[in-house]
């Protein structure tokens, strides 16, 4: 059974084309690293809840753009591997590599599907 890493992240709308590049980047390192996908998604309809919602779970600012991304691997043990490269990898150093985000604000997660239908 695959092993799915969800993220969700509040990006500054102006920082768009950044954020492409630097995913780029890394979700290429992810697939070298044994992943099977990655996608990135910006958010187009995400309304705001009377409870919760997008916003709120990554504090969203008014000139920030929910993104909704998510990695697919083949087990959980080819993702802990490849997560444990990407933390040694010197191309992801912040340094060589900034985040145009605020990674502190950033709602993450691993997921064993329990129900997969269509392609």
């Amino acid at each position: 059974m695959s092993y799915v890493d969800g993220f969700l992240a509040a990006v500054p709308q102006a920082n768009k084309d950044r954020f492409i590049a630097h995913a780029k980047l890394a979700d290429a390192l992810f697939i070298e690293y044994g992943a099977l996908r990655v996608t990135e998604c910006w958010a187009d309809d995400v309304p705001h809840g009377q409870l919760t919602d997008f916003h709120r779970a990554v504090q969203a600012g008014a000139d920030e753009a929910g993104v909704f991304s998510w990695i697919e691997w083949p087990d959980k043990e080819t993702r802990d591997a490849g997560m444990r490269r990407m933390m040694e990898d010197p191309r992801m150093d912040p340094a060589n590599n900034p985040m145009p985000f605020d990674g502190k604000r950033v709602v993450y997660g691993g997921f064993l599907p329990v129900l997969h239908m269509g392609q």
